[in-house]
């Protein structure tokens, strides 16, 4: 039975209809079934007519689960929402990037044929990341349930007024002051919206939840790196009557009026990405933002290691010196 490959396109973008064009071809053309969204097939054909070649229609000709992989053109906004769809199953995303950043995303445009290929051989690895499980709470009744690949971002709702927030870990509170948000966010969201508000760049390894304040006027307002059995909350407090907004991966949002409770704990169901290649997450981080490296000589190894010469400071040990109480030495 041939394997059957979900490509996953931001057809608002004429080079993203034109990748998923090159990937399906690709696909068909070494026997494997190329796999769409009839919400995606029908721009591509308002553009150039038809398919490049057969394709099935998801939820159609066939179910998600009998889909090996999802291949996604696009940025980190297309791979975000292409995550919203495989969320209850166990198919891996492969992102090629065709926006800015691209964090998410394992390969670059250029590499397009080259990443299908890779597909088709099956040379890639899964690795499984972390999510958060969100739930908004009035009172005792809760409003709101959802989830987040990268962050939870709780905003104000009015420009013109600060949101009065007390943040909590683990049932005790850390601390209360006005800002424009609090960010909740996953390693993997670390390079993302927490980035931007100052807070750590976590590597996707590191099993951590993370909280970031957004302008927050206060002395004490540094971000948070806690365990990940650990609950984050926030509550927007009554007494200045703003209301906010909860943003989850900025696709998902809920009106928070005052004396809401956002409680943001690790999720059971990870998001599976597929690599072609496995990259260190320095050498990534380098490449996506253009990190200065210049100068960098790099470790010693043994063969390269030259003993000692009498031209290099020497290191002395210096006894430790203790003094009587109430005397002299």
């Amino acid at each position: 039975m041939s394997r059957r490959i979900l490509v996953l396109a931001h057809t608002g973008r004429v080079d993203a209809m034109a990748a998923a064009q090159e990937t399906c071809a690709q696909l068909h053309a070494s026997g494997l079934v190329p796999v769409m969204r009839r919400e995606d097939i029908a721009p591509i054909r308002e553009t150039y007519g038809d398919l490049a070649v057969p394709c099935e229609t998801l939820d159609e000709d066939v179910s998600l689960d009998a889909v090996d992989l999802g291949m996604v053109l696009g940025g980190d906004g297309t791979i975000l929402r292409s995550a919203e769809l495989v969320r209850d199953s166990d198919v891996p995303l492969l992102g090629v990037n065709l926006g800015h950043v691209g964090f998410l995303a394992e390969s670059e445009r250029a590499d397009l044929a080259q990443t299908v290929h890779w597909v088709v051989n099956r040379q890639y690895t899964v690795e499984e990341r972390m999510t958060i499980d969100v739930q908004v709470w009035l009172g005792k009744r809760k409003i709101g349930h959802t989830w987040a690949l990268n962050e939870a971002a709780v905003e104000k709702g009015d420009r013109q007024r600060m949101l009065e927030v007390v943040v909590e870990v683990d049932a005790l509170p850390i601390s209360s002051f006005g800002c424009d948000g609090v960010v909740m966010a996953t390693p993997t969201g670390s390079t993302a919206y927490a980035f931007s508000a100052g807070g750590p760049v976590v590597w996707p390894e590191v099993e951590a939840l993370l909280m970031t304040p957004i302008s927050a006027h206060a002395l004490f307002a540094k971000p948070l790196v806690v365990a990940p059995t650990s609950i984050m909350a926030v509550e927007v407090l009554s007494r200045s009557d703003a209301n906010g907004v909860l943003w989850c991966d900025g696709r998902r949002s809920l009106e928070l009026p005052p004396g809401s409770r956002i409680e943001v704990t690790r999720s059971d169901k990870p998001v599976r990405l597929a690599r072609t290649h496995l990259t260190p997450f320095s050498e990534r981080l380098v490449r996506k933002f253009e990190l200065p490296t210049s100068g960098w000589r790099g470790p010693v190894s043994p063969s390269e290691e030259q003993p000692p010469t009498s031209s290099l400071p020497t290191v002395r040990t210096v006894e430790p010196h203790y003094t009587q109480p109430g005397g002299r030495d």
